[in-house]
């Protein structure tokens, strides 16, 4: 691929992962324990869903190699390709949701917003609350 931004996810990666883990062994090994939660067996919430939540969250942050790891769990644990296309439309909803949200937050602001004002009879500037 001749896309510079591609490359780093398309080669090997476990070179990299092994030397962080002689860099820093301590945090390496408790970040590397995170993923027992989402692969673990007999919990109240099925593997398979709590691959399809990982996938999802996976989807929504951008993460190529978590996207790829949990697809093979959520697959491992019985979940079907409707699923985990599912999984990534409802994930997009609601990353759109987020944009809208923060969209709305950004006029509540504009609303609010401390405006400059030029003061009465030449009295410089100052600051007024806009009261909506």
């Amino acid at each position: 691929m001749d896309d510079p931004g591609i490359v780093a996810y398309s080669g090997p990666r476990s070179g990299f992962l092994r030397e962080m883990g002689k860099l820093a062994p301590t945090e390496f090994d408790a970040w590397r324990a995170l993923g027992k939660v989402v692969a673990r067996e007999g919990g109240t919430i099925p593997r398979r869903y709590c691959e399809l939540i990982a996938l999802g969250v996976a989807f929504t942050t951008e993460r190529p190699y978590c996207i790829e790891a949990h697809v093979k769990g959520a697959k491992t644990a019985g979940a079907s390709g409707e699923e985990i296309t599912e999984a990534a439309l409802i994930a997009a909803a609601l990353r759109a949701g987020g944009a809208a949200s923060h969209g709305a937050m950004a006029l509540k602001f504009y609303e609010s917003a401390m405006t400059h004002v030029l003061g009465a009879h030449g009295q410089g500037l100052f600051w007024v609350q806009v009261a909506r």
